[in-house]
Order: C-alpha cells, then sequence, then structure tokens
C-alpha cells in the first residue's frame, strides 16, 4: 500500500517553481503522485504518494529543482 507524506519546502514562488519540483520528485523509483501547494514567500506543501521518501532524498529533488530548500522538522 502506498504511504502519503508531506513536506514543508522554501522558495516556490509560482506554478513554474512547483513543476521543477514535480518533476524531479517524480523520478525518483516507487513515486506515484506529487502535489505542490505553492505558498509564495512561506511554507508550500509538497505531498508525496507512493514509496516512503528519506528526508535526505526530498532535499536533494528540491536543490536539484532549483532554489528550494526543505523545512527542517
Amino acid at each position: 500500500m502506498p504511504s502519503t507524506q508531506q513536506f514543508r519546502a522554501t522558495g516556490l514562488t509560482c506554478g513554474h517553481c512547483a513543476h521543477a519540483v514535480t518533476e524531479e520528485l517524480t523520478a525518483l523509483d516507487g513515486v506515484d503522485d506529487v502535489a505542490v501547494e505553492v505558498v509564495s514567500g512561506g511554507e508550500s506543501v509538497v505531498t508525496v504518494t507512493g514509496r516512503e521518501l528519506t528526508r535526505a532524498e526530498v532535499a536533494a529533488a528540491l536543490d536539484e529543482a532549483g532554489d528550494y530548500a526543505l523545512v527542517p522538522a
């Protein structure tokens, strides 16, 4: 059964940012779906469905997508 995880990220300001993050995360093995709620100037919410991801995997994907950072837990 797939899991659903939510992560908070900073630096996302628009739909282009959401697309870049979605593209990087869906490229990871076992990720079925990604949804991004952009909060410009705040903490955006990234929801990932599929296998359980580590915070390091998500942080690396955010970094690869652009100047986005995972909010510390």
